[in-house]
């Protein structure tokens, strides 16, 4: 196929930005974004120009088919750029908005945050995102300061302000090889911080020669995991505390889209911009044969709406293997993320190192997503399962 733009459009389009490329004050050991600093080694400043900025900001305006437009910003670590950028981007969101809602996110590690940065996020209505590992001991055991100080107590600190200027927050916390052991401890220090919105992010990564890291979570152990923190939850969080695995989960028993892409039968939509221009299919993917053209070159359109780019979305559901389509759980995994099928089966094809663990996750929730779904049907809340916990197991 060729690389020409098609339409209609199915899905909106969705870039992530990327204000500083890769740069960052943390070194982490199990960062995936570090090597893409090795794109751009000619480079000394990452920075995204307010060219490319203003570009960005109306090609990504006129992409949008939806009402409410969102803009998320990305790092590396996005606050190493000083807060007169955002007002400059937040300025150009107005002047070429023509009065459209329009939204933003950003991603942090949350160290430099300050009163003034948080000031900042209340006042126009930013959502962030804050990612942390768990206690001291999770947090500090992988995520490290560039000098190799550890980043915990600074966190804290930033989510601290956070609560005291009233921004809106969740968390993203990495599953790695040492916090996996504790799934209770790990799920009940968010809670303490009164995070009630949490995503979880299972570490899989390789060594140049292909072996997987030793930080890297086993399938076995994420299942468990996951399980381990379900039963908590269902017995008394639900409507409380969200988590984002369980919402995808139980919107894929309910056959609706899950909101996160890993979990969607096909993916693509959501792209990722570089500070030089160059975009890319998706922010797992950032490497040459994945590039869909620079800003300057095309439009965001033409980019992400181009057969290169569509074809990369539905290779999603055309790549998985027989294992997973004679699968129970497939209508709710979908072959999780393309990046982690690095496994491989008796037949010799691809599928996903994870597998194991989602099988066991998704076979131990299946009653309870079954009777919450029964409830959404009916048109009530699902959280009634947690006073009908005790029928459920009674029937297993």
């Amino acid at each position: 196929m060729n690389n020409t733009t098609i339409a209609p459009f199915a899905k909106p389009l969705y870039v992530m930005l990327k204000p500083i490329g890769a740069a960052c004050n943390l070194k982490c050991t199990y960062c995936y974004y570090l090597d893409t600093k090795n794109l751009y080694k000619q480079e000394h400043n990452y920075k995204l120009s307010d060219e490319l900025l203003e570009k960005f900001i109306v090609q990504y305006l006129e992409s949008q088919t939806m009402a409410l437009v969102l803009f998320t910003w990305h790092g590396g670590e996005p606050l190493l750029r000083d807060i007169s950028f955002y007002k400059k981007a937040l300025a150009l969101q107005q002047r070429y908005g023509r009065g459209r809602q329009i939204e933003n996110s950003l991603q942090t590690n949350g160290t430099l945050l300050t009163d003034e940065w948080c000031r900042f996020f209340k006042e126009n209505n930013f959502l962030i995102g804050i990612s942390i590992d768990g206690t001291q001991r999770f947090h500090d055991k992988y995520r490290k300061a560039n000098n190799g100080e550890p980043t915990f107590g600074k966190v804290i600190h930033g989510i601290d302000l956070l609560r005291k200027h009233g921004v809106e927050y969740n968390i993203m916390g990495v599953v790695n090889n040492y916090n996996v052991d504790y799934p209770l401890e790990f799920y009940n220090f968010f809670k303490q911080i009164d995070s009630h919105f949490i995503q979880f992010a299972p570490i899989v990564e390789r060594y140049p020669n292909g072996d997987v890291t030793e930080w890297s979570v086993s399938p076995e152990k994420w299942g468990d995991f996951l399980i381990a923190i379900f039963n908590e939850w269902v017995k008394q969080d639900i409507g409380n505390y969200f988590i984002q695995y369980f919402d995808a989960a139980l919107a894929n028993w309910m056959k609706v889209e899950p909101g996160t892409c890993i979990f969607a039968e096909n993916c693509g939509h959501a792209g990722v911009m570089e500070f030089n221009g160059d975009v890319y299919a998706c922010d797992h993917f950032v490497s040459p044969e994945y590039k869909l053209g620079n800003i300057r070159e095309k439009t965001l359109t033409q980019m992400m709406y181009s057969s290169k780019q569509l074809d990369f979305g539905m290779d999603k559901s055309k790549g998985l293997s027989q294992q997973c389509h004679q699968c129970n759980y497939k209508f709710a995994c979908n072959g999780e993320c393309p990046k982690n099928r690095i496994a491989v089966t008796a037949d010799g094809e691809k599928i996903n190192y994870l597998c194991a663990g989602y099988y066991k996750f998704f076979d131990h929730i299946a009653p309870y997503m079954d009777y919450m779904k029964l409830e959404l049907d009916a048109k009530r809340p699902p959280a009634n399962i947690m006073c009908n916990l005790d029928k459920i197991k009674r029937a297993l």
